[in-house]
């Protein structure tokens, strides 16, 4: 049996500029600005099409500081994705800027790890530091689609579907996981917040929010060891995404980077 072959695009939904301090764990408070991009990501083949983390609103993301440029869902809809449709949304990490609009894809499944759904809903919320990064609604929607029949869970890593495949990386929250998926390129590892930055990977920088730093860091190896090459590995926040891969037509440069496609560095 062939292996299907996935197109992959990031979709840039909002942005920030900070300070290196406000992002890694030594960086220096007056080294700025720092910027931040967010995102949600998709994979489509002729059979199958998965949505990857779901972005934040408007209201928690402004009220955090964060711009909110559209609506994921109509980032999705600019590369023909119409939410209403989807059937699969994996969900990376329960923060708030991955799991904030659960609601609007009234039709899927959504993919999570056994080790996240632990972790939002235990003793680790008790600590204000710790719970600061969720929100209090996106966790109980989740427990009503869990009690929906809508979550499906898993167990470290997994072969998801031909071609995708989830891979644990534990650090920056429990339950936190990647997805490595098949293009013609080869299998592109979309990191998610395993790793934020290029720089991340290539410095070993960690991240300011983290509950393990030595797994995070452990991550950052582990993914250029799953990947094909380190070109083949896609940060969570890095703004050089969109500078590095092709937008799909002009009209969305600096919203939308192919990543099925070969980056130019």
């Amino acid at each position: 049996m062939t292996t299907p072959v996935y197109e992959a695009y990031a979709i840039k939904y909002g942005d920030r500029v900070g300070t290196r301090g406000h992002i890694f764990v030594h960086g220096d408070p007056h080294d700025a600005p720092q910027p931040m991009d967010y995102f949600v990501w998709a994979i489509r083949s002729p059979e199958r099409t998965f949505v990857i983390d779901v972005g934040y609103g408007r209201e928690e993301g402004e009220a955090r500081g964060r711009s909110f440029l559209r609506c994921p869902t109509e980032g999705l809809a600019l590369v023909g994705i119409d939410a209403a449709e989807v059937e699969d949304v994996i969900i990376t990490h329960m923060h708030y800027d991955h799991a904030g609009n659960l609601e609007l894809f009234p039709n899927a499944r959504f993919h999570i790890q056994d080790a996240e759904m632990a972790f939002v809903t235990g003793r680790a919320m008790s600590h204000p530091a710790l719970r600061h990064s969720f929100r209090l609604d996106d966790v109980l929607e989740m427990i009503r689609l869990v009690y929906g029949d809508r979550v499906v869970f898993h167990a470290g890593d997994e072969d998801l579907a031909p071609g995708v495949k989830l891979r644990h990386m534990p650090g920056h929250t429990h339950g936190l996981q990647s997805v490595l998926v098949n293009t013609a390129r080869g299998e592109v590892m979309l990191a998610s917040d395993a790793a934020h930055y290029y720089e991340s990977l290539t410095d070993g920088s960690p991240f300011l929010t983290h509950v393990d730093m030595l797994g995070m860091l452990e991550g950052f190896r582990r993914l250029t060891a799953l990947a094909p090459t380190p070109q083949h590995v896609v940060p969570g926040h890095d703004p050089l995404v969109l500078q590095r891969y092709p937008a799909p037509t002009p009209e969305l440069e600096g919203i939308v980077a192919r990543l099925d496609v070969a980056p130019s560095e």
